[in-house]
């Protein structure tokens, strides 16, 4: 029987009461026990002498009680105790509440170990509540768990040595022999035993390598038998290649990345007995409009209706309006289909699409409505796919016989990253920019020249532009540093901006006031626009040249880039000013790297380094399954899990080999949690 079948009752001294405790955990069993490792370690041996401590540093000292504790009786009835204790270099003071037991547990003369945050007071250094022990007794390296109300550190360190002793003699290792001596990988029992209770600072680094590279092996493996399993047959074939034809009427030279990716795309369509499944992923203003537009184009020529989902009405609006100068003259017709048109108008249309009469039709969620029903549905296209979610995706797909899907995302993600997100979707990435797009200087200064540079906006609105002034905040919330957008907007409309139409968009309003106010944005009935980073997918205002982004040490680099992509669009000199006062957390280092750069790959894997992966994935990491201690930040480890997988894969397409079969079984196990059957 696996471990994960035992329940943790089996384990002594877990009844049924801290058996729910370790429940809130994600632990229900002995496997998730030993699986659930340390968040950090305390390191018991790195002693600091005392006279080398700093002021709000966590440190271990080794030092005798120097004089006997003294406890006191305070306000409230509590306990306040205070020792002294000294080692060859200086004193220290240390402080305990409410332990009554504290004066018989340090015994005056003898040596200790404590640790414990270091606080500068009136006379010297002390530390309050530090943990102790005998220098004599304990390991050096003691593992430090996520806990809940309940649940203290010891009784988990305890749960899990019993839980370690309770592993067979021998483990399965679930990686094949030769991918451990490839990879210099310990094997499953050293891991499992040292990332717990580490011999030693190598040990526990040598440990967490293994279970990181096994853990994104097995995340690898399964993202790309769901990529394999999705490859459904389908009967839509466009044998002729017309996108040459289209290209031509093109009043502009596609850049090479662009006309890339119409070959990725046709020869996805030509060649496959598959539906082509293709994410076009492109920074914002590199021509991904136009490649959709030659594979609507060789899709019509086909013989096939095409489909356009865009995330809100506006944004649809601009690109009917785009798609219909492009196929001007083409005969190609062009169909717009949102939720706010009048319900004649929607029923009209969709006899139109149902008859086949419309061969590109472009719209929002309205086009996946049981009402809308195409005629032929041939390719299936998402823009800003991560506004969508799966379901939504798969119920366009649906409104045909397996059409070809393709995909656009504007946020940048590092490859390594888009294989695990876009683990079900062939990758196509343009990384050129069309010439004639103006490029976004981009400025980073404190809040005391806000105001010049409010004067600088004031200055582009007189010469008839706009701007987009972001703020973390909808309303005054916890944190009286940051700006919020009402309180902004209502301070700019009474203060330096008094004489200038100006409005506020944030995620607290209704779907339709929101698209009401962009619209009045994009039609320059607005000067100035104050948003949060709802703004960060928005129309396509050709007119907004400066981006003011406030506490912009709050949003991650991916997000910066983004908001910055809403300027810079037209002729006009556009400019993005980032506004903070934080010094810390990297914040200077971020900041400049958007003042240096305005390439949006380069921006990611500089966000990845000095963020990790929570801007890119969200909470829930776009519903991939939850990991146990694996960072995408690792990239070197993630490159060569993705390597070990094609190579696994090779060798059993479906790991049913012997030597894979216990990775199967990890595959399964790891996807149970987000409801996917991988059998």
């Amino acid at each position: 029987m696996s471990l994960y079948e035992v329940p943790i009752t089996t384990i002594k001294g877990i009844g049924e009461k801290k058996a729910l405790l370790f429940k809130k955990l994600g632990v229900t069993s002995v496997g998730d026990l030993i699986s659930f490792y340390p968040r950090a370690y305390d390191n018991w041996a790195d002693v600091t002498p005392i006279a080398e401590v700093t002021h709000g540093e966590r440190v271990v000292i080794r030092a005798r009680l120097a004089a006997a504790v003294s406890t006191t009786r305070i306000s409230g009835g509590r306990l306040l105790s205070k020792a002294t204790v000294c080692d060859d270099s200086g004193y220290m003071n240390l402080v305990f509440f409410n332990n009554r037991y504290i004066d018989s547990m340090l015994r005056y003369g003898e040596e200790y170990c404590f640790m414990g945050k270091v606080q500068r007071e009136k006379y010297g250094y002390q530390m309050l509540s530090p943990e102790f022990a005998s220098p004599k007794t304990g390991d050096d390296i003691t593992p430090v768990y996520n806990l809940t109300a309940g649940l203290n550190n010891r009784v988990v360190m305890k749960a899990v040595k019993e839980a370690l002793s309770m592993l067979p003699q021998v483990i399965n290792d679930p990686l094949p022999y030769d991918i451990l001596r490839r990879y210099d990988l310990c094997p499953l029992s050293f891991a499992l035993q040292n990332i717990h209770f580490p011999a030693d600072i190598s040990a526990m680094e040598k440990a967490r390598r293994r279970l990181v590279f096994e853990e994104l092996l097995v995340l690898n493996l399964g993202m790309r038998l769901m990529k394999s399993r999705s490859r459904e047959q389908t009967s839509i074939t466009m044998p002729a290649d017309y996108s040459g034809e289209f290209i031509k009427t093109l009043p502009f030279e596609l850049t090479g990345a662009q006309k890339r990716a119409v070959v990725d795309c046709v020869n996805d369509m030509k060649n496959k007995t598959s539906p082509m499944n293709r994410l076009i992923q492109g920074d914002v203003g590199s021509g991904k409009t136009a490649v959709c537009a030659a594979v609507c184009y060789n899709c019509v020529k086909n013989g096939y209706q095409a489909a356009f989902m865009a995330p809100t009405e506006i944004l649809a609006q601009q690109h009917f309006e785009t798609f219909s100068k492009m196929f001007d003259g083409t005969g190609i017709t062009i169909e717009l289909l949102t939720g706010s048109m009048t319900p004649a108008n929607k029923r009209k249309a969709r006899e139109r699409i149902e008859a086949g009469e419309s061969d590109i039709v472009i719209g929002t969620h309205t086009l996946v409505s049981e009402s809308t029903v195409f005629r032929q549905l041939g390719c299936a296209i998402t823009d800003e796919q991560h506004r969508f979610g799966v379901a939504q995706r798969a119920r366009l797909a649906a409104k045909g016989e397996h059409p070809h899907i393709l995909v656009l995302s504007a946020t940048p993600i590092p490859r390594t990253l888009g294989l695990i997100i876009y683990g079900d979707l062939d990758i196509t990435v343009i990384d050129e920019l069309p010439p004639g797009r103006t490029e976004v200087q981009t400025l980073y200064i404190q809040s005391d020249k806000r105001d010049r540079a409010l004067e600088f906006i004031r200055k582009q609105v007189d010469e008839g532009r706009q701007a987009y002034i972001v703020c973390p905040l909808v309303e005054e919330g916890d944190d009286a540093e940051m700006q919020n957008a009402n309180d902004y907007a209502a301070e700019l409309m009474l203060g330096v901006f008094h004489n200038y139409p100006v409005g506020i968009l944030h995620g607290k309003m209704k779907a339709k006031d929101k698209e009401a106010v962009m619209a009045q944005f994009s039609n320059n009935e607005l000067s100035i626009l104050v948003s949060t980073t709802v703004v960060e997918v928005g129309v396509d205002v050709k007119n907004a040249t400066v981006m003011m982004i406030e506490n912009a040490e709050r949003f991650g680099l991916s997000t910066l880039h983004q908001l910055r992509g809403r300027v810079g669009r037209g002729e006009y000199k556009s400019y993005c000013i980032l506004v903070s006062d934080h010094s810390g957390d990297n914040t200077e280092q971020r900041l400049s790297t958007m003042c240096r750069t305005n390439n949006g790959f380069e921006i990611a894997d500089m966000d990845l380094k000095l963020r990790g992966p929570g801007d890119f994935f969200g909470n829930r990491q776009h519903g991939l399954p939850q990991l146990a201690i694996a960072d995408f930040s690792d990239t070197q480890t993630l490159a060569q899990s993705q390597e070990a997988a094609e190579y696994l894969l090779g060798v059993s397409p479906d790991l049913t080999h012997d030597a894979t079969r216990a990775l199967r079984a990890e595959v399964r196990r790891l996807f149970s949690t987000t409801g996917e059957a991988l059998n």
